[in-house]
């Protein structure tokens, strides 16, 4: 275990429980859907044909999930509040490690705003790296109901 990994874990195990605070709005477009629907190859009715879509019980297009889901890196952006920067000396990189958990609770309708809520729930010092978990809650405006729960993993490796 590096000393750089183990002094960031004491200020990340301080976290653990804090709401981390909620981002920005973002509009989810119609355009953005088109474009995951030609990146993931994902052509169905209910995301990218509005006229077919009407006759559906959401009346409307919907967003991917998975659209929804890989929306997190942008949204997660405003949750994090003031950030300490000792917990990043020594950092050399940050990926995604993945989730625990992923649940689509409730569909994001074209034109629909979306904002992220974090927690971190759960740190875990492993050799030189610290694995972070947050969960995630991303709110649909206007609606009771999230978009989606999701349990991330974040691994962040140190010098």
């Amino acid at each position: 275990m590096s000393e750089a990994a183990a002094n960031a874990f004491e200020r990340f195990q301080a976290d653990v429980g804090n709401d981390e605070g909620t981002g920005e709005w973002f509009e989810v477009t119609q355009d953005q859907i088109n474009q995951f629907a030609d990146v993931t190859f994902d052509h169905q009715f209910i995301h990218v044909d509005p006229e077919a879509a009407k006759a559906t019980p959401f009346g409307t297009t919907i967003a991917h999930g998975f659209l929804t889901l890989s929306m997190l890196t942008h949204l997660s952006a405003g949750t994090s509040g003031p950030v300490d920067p000792k917990k990043f000396e020594g950092l050399l990189m940050g990926v995604n490690y993945g989730f625990n958990k992923v649940r689509f609770i409730n569909p994001v309708k074209v034109g629909s705003r979306i904002r992220a809520r974090a927690v971190t729930s759960n740190v875990e010092l492993k050799g030189n790296a610290i694995d972070t978990t947050r969960d995630f809650t991303v709110e649909i405006e206007g609606e009771d109901k999230p978009a989606l729960v999701a349990e991330w993993i974040t691994r962040m490796v140190y010098a």
